[in-house]
C-alpha cells in the first residue's frame, strides 16, 4: 500500500478506536459503506450501529442496497422513518436546504442512538474532498458533534474507492449518490408527486442505458437528461432515443432534453455559481 494511503488509514483506525461505541448514518454509498465497514473492523459488531434514513428523497433502490450490504457486513441495522417533506423550511428547496435537512436528521439520528441501548457516538461519511464542494450540510454535522472520520484522516474519494476494492466492498466503483431533491432547481418546491416522477424516469433511464453515472434534472415539463460525455451520441440516435423519450414521458414529462455538457455531480449548484 503507498505509504501515505497507509498512514491515513492507520489515523482513521486510532480515531475509530478512541471512539468505543458508534452509531453510523448508512446510506449503502462509497463512503459510508467503507466507514461501516471498517468500525466493524476496528470495535466488532457489537459495538457498532448501522442506521439509514428512510424518507421521501431516497430512491428505494439505493434503500434496498443499503440493507443488502448491511446483511453482507454482519451488522446491526436499524431503519429510521423520516419525512423532510413536512418542514417548510426544506420542503421550499432553498440554497441551503441541505443544512436544514442534514440537520433534522442528525438531530434525530442522534436522539435514536441516545435511546439505545449504550452510547453512541454518531458518525457520517463525509471524506476530505467532500469540504470541497457545496455541501452547507457539513456545518449541521459539525454544529451537533456528527463526527466525520473519514475526512478527519484526510481520506479522498478515490483513497477511500482504493481501500474499498482491497476490502471487496462491492459499493467501491459506485457512482456517487445523491438524494432525489438534487435533481430541482433551487426555489422550486419539493412534492412527492415530483420525487416520485424523477426517480421513475432515472430507474427507466438505468434499464434502457446500462450505465450508471446519469441524472435527470427536472424542470417539469421539460427533464434535462445528464449521461456521460461518451454516451450522448448513443442517447441521441435512434432506435434509443425514440425509446427514452416514450419512457420519460411515461414518467411524467412532456418534452425531454439532452444536457450536451454531460453528467456531472452538483449541476443544480450552477446557478449558485453565476448568482456569486
Amino acid at each position: 500500500m503507498d505509504p501515505t494511503l497507509a498512514a491515513k488509514l492507520e489515523t482513521l483506525n486510532g480515531i475509530i478506536l478512541s471512539l468505543e461505541q458508534v452509531a453510523v448514518a448508512f446510506s449503502g454509498g462509497v463512503d459510508s459503506a467503507y466507514l461501516l465497514s471498517a468500525c466493524l473492523d476496528q470495535l466488532g459488531p457489537e459495538r457498532v450501529l448501522a442506521v439509514t434514513v428512510d424518507s421521501p428523497l431516497l430512491p428505494r433502490e439505493e434503500l434496498e442496497t443499503a440493507r443488502q450490504l448491511a446483511r453482507q457486513l454482519g451488522t446491526r441495522h436499524e431503519i429510521l422513518v423520516f419525512d423532510e417533506l413536512d418542514r417548510p423550511e426544506i420542503a421550499s428547496n432553498p440554497p441551503d436546504r441541505c443544512y436544514h435537512c442534514k440537520r433534522a436528521r442528525f438531530e434525530g439520528l442522534r436522539l435514536f442512538a441516545e435511546q439505545t441501548d449504550g452510547a453512541y457516538v454518531l458518525l457520517h461519511g463525509e471524506n476530505a474532498d467532500d469540504r470541497y464542494d457545496y455541501r452547507p450540510g457539513s456545518r449541521a454535522a459539525e454544529e451537533l458533534g456528527v463526527r466525520a472520520p473519514l475526512a478527519e484522516a484526510g481520506l479522498t474519494k478515490a483513497d477511500i474507492r482504493a481501500l474499498s476494492r482491497q476490502r471487496g466492498l462491492p459499493t467501491w466503483d459506485h457512482p456517487a449518490a445523491a438524494c432525489l431533491a438534487t435533481r430541482f432547481p433551487y426555489g422550486e418546491t419539493l412534492s412527492r408527486e415530483g420525487l416520485a416522477r424523477v426517480e421513475a424516469a432515472e430507474v427507466a433511464l438505468h434499464a434502457l442505458l446500462g450505465a450508471r453515472g446519469l441524472r435527470v434534472r427536472d424542470h417539469h415539463p421539460v427533464a434535462r437528461i445528464e449521461v456521460p460525455r461518451e454516451m450522448i451520441a448513443r442517447l441521441a440516435a435512434e432506435p434509443l432515443r425514440a425509446a427514452v423519450v416514450e419512457a420519460l414521458r411515461a414518467a411524467g414529462y412532456r418534452y425531454v432534453a439532452l444536457d450536451l455538457d454531460g453528467y456531472r455531480m452538483g449541476s443544480m449548484n450552477d446557478q449558485l455559481e453565476s448568482r456569486r
